[in-house]
């Protein structure tokens, strides 16, 4: 495990967001969804996409809060871009959970 410093994490912007709308990405390699997630005024909406499909429907993901990093660059993901990167946790079998907050917090809020 390599360590970073105190200003490595700091630069990482952890935003909590709204997912408002989920689509299947069938030119994905591998089994995803493209979410449009709201993280508020400061931020607005922006997509991502997110290798979710094994636990997660697209009715339970709707309205749902998730934990993304908003300031990576654009990354291209065959004909999408994607604009954040949503966390989640690998089980044994591969599939993510995600990283969402316990408890309702406004869009945008920052992760200490």
């Amino acid at each position: 495990m390599e360590l970073i410093s105190w200003e490595d994490f700091g630069a990482v912007e952890l935003r909590v967001g709204t997912v408002i709308e989920v689509a299947d990405f069938p030119e994905a390699r591998k089994a995803a969804y493209k979410l449009k997630v709201d993280f508020g005024a400061d931020i607005g909406i922006r997509q991502s996409s997110a290798q979710i499909t094994a636990l997660y429907s697209k009715e339970q993901l709707l309205g749902k809060q998730v934990i993304g990093v908003v300031n990576f660059p654009t990354k291209q993901i065959g004909p999408f871009r994607s604009e954040c990167l949503i966390t989640g946790f690998y089980r044994p079998d591969g599939a993510v959970v995600l990283a969402i907050p316990e408890q309702k917090v406004p869009n945008g809020s920052k992760l200490a």
